[in-house]
């Protein structure tokens, strides 16, 4: 049977290269159809490229190359399935075949041979299916001393860096003083577009703070029920996200942007929100919230967190928002002045919830306390309109019974 390419998916016009992170195979591996082979990285979003057939699958390139859209990266044998040896079976010639090919196939393990001088033919594999493992090298290196001694050992840290280059730079040996690591396609894109609103926007932020508890009453009052339902927690950004909404129909300014030498006033709401993972913030959109329930857009919002976390997120996911909502008060942050996610003209920051005295009718009482900051362009809002936009979102926290009249 012919050998199948594993070839980089298109990931959108946008996109024209990324940065092939990680396999999440082995060179010589026999994979499954649709199992996870590699993770790719883009100056937008991160992906996974799944194998189309089963086959013993080999690299063309390595992990951290920078990879065009189209570009082969592996290919795929599908004739090698039967061939595989099983620990303890007795097809004694396919697994040695087999043991040969996944020892040449290896990086790690022809780096050491070539540097020991250790023949990976001579070791018993401890690996799958007998496989000639990176430790089993080291194992036979370290018992053949009048084998390495002519040779100059590789430097700690640099063997480090090839064997476990992330625990490298999270945990540098006591002896490292700096780690350097070059900046990946999505964090690079995120300084650019922070940068680039910045210096581009006329940015200013205005704040005001909330008393939160009739959502917390509401939510201490109703929460086993809505779960009993809808099969998940109502949490607070389904009420921000409506406040949100409210707010935008009673200050429209907010809801616009610029495009050129005019002003576009939206009449939709999709609202973004930022989620944090491993690789950068994310913004994916919860479209049409205003004809959203509470469930709708808490499970919206799950969904969307759960598939930027897991690297499953797509472009579509993340285009089109109108108005960002971003809560750094998960981290503990009590104040911020957020940057603007352009081509939009405004964002809201929550924070975190703190009790703290507050006079009410003349009296001071404890209150859980959030902090809020609009950040916004003001070439298109002006400071009354960040202000009133700030206002109702305060009023139809404190007050919910709000959202359902409309005012």
């Amino acid at each position: 049977m012919p050998l199948l390419e594993v070839k980089i998916p298109p990931m959108g016009e946008s996109i024209s290269s990324g940065i092939l992170a990680k396999w999440h195979v082995a060179d010589g591996d026999v994979v499954k159809a649709e199992q996870p082979l590699f993770e790719l990285e883009t100056d937008k979003i991160t992906s996974e490229g799944l194998a189309e057939a089963a086959g013993k699958i080999t690299f063309l390139v390595a992990a951290g190359d920078e990879v065009k859209i189209g570009q082969v990266v592996a290919t795929i044998d599908p004739a090698a399935v039967g061939a595989v040896a099983v620990p303890g079976g007795s097809a004694s010639a396919p697994a040695a075949a087999t043991k040969t090919t996944e020892t040449t196939n290896s990086p790690a393990v022809r780096r050491i041979a070539a540097e020991t001088g250790v023949d990976p033919a001579s070791i018993a594999g401890t690996g799958k299916a007998g496989r000639v493992t990176k430790g089993d090298m080291l194992t036979s290196a370290a018992k053949a001393p009048e084998v390495t001694a002519s040779l100059p050992a590789p430097a700690p840290v640099a063997a480090r860096a090839i064997e476990t280059p992330k625990s490298k730079i999270e945990n540098p040996g006591a002896s490292a003083r700096q780690t350097r690591r070059k900046m990946s396609p999505l964090r690079a894109r995120i300084a650019q577009r922070l940068v680039s609103a910045q210096h581009e926007a006329a940015m200013l932020t205005t704040f005001n703070e909330v008393d939160m508890s009739a959502v917390m009453a509401l939510r201490a009052k109703y929460q086993d029920d809505f779960v009993k339902k809808n099969g998940l927690k109502l949490g607070f950004m389904s009420f921000f996200a409506k406040a949100a909404v409210h707010a935008l129909r009673e200050v429209p300014a907010v809801n616009s942007q610029l495009d050129g030498d005019s002003i576009v006033e939206n009449h939709y709401f999709d609202i973004g929100v930022a989620v944090s993972t491993e690789k950068g913030l994310m913004v994916p959109v919860v479209r049409n919230c205003d004809t959203l329930g509470m469930a709708d857009i808490e499970k919206a919002i799950g969904d969307a967190a759960k598939r930027a976390r897991e690297g499953k997120i797509t472009l579509a996911d993340l285009e089109g928002g109108v108005f960002t909502i971003t809560n750094g008060g998960i981290f503990g942050s009590m104040l911020s002045t957020p940057i603007i996610n352009p081509p939009q003209s405004a964002i809201l920051g929550l924070h975190a919830i703190n009790e703290r005295p507050i006079a009410v009718n003349g009296q001071v009482v404890i209150r859980p306390m959030m902090y809020l900051a609009l950040s916004y362009d003001h070439r298109v809002i002006d400071g009354k309109e960040a202000v009133t936009f700030l206002v109702k979102v305060k009023q139809a926290i404190e007050d919910p019974s709000r959202l359902v009249i409309g005012i």
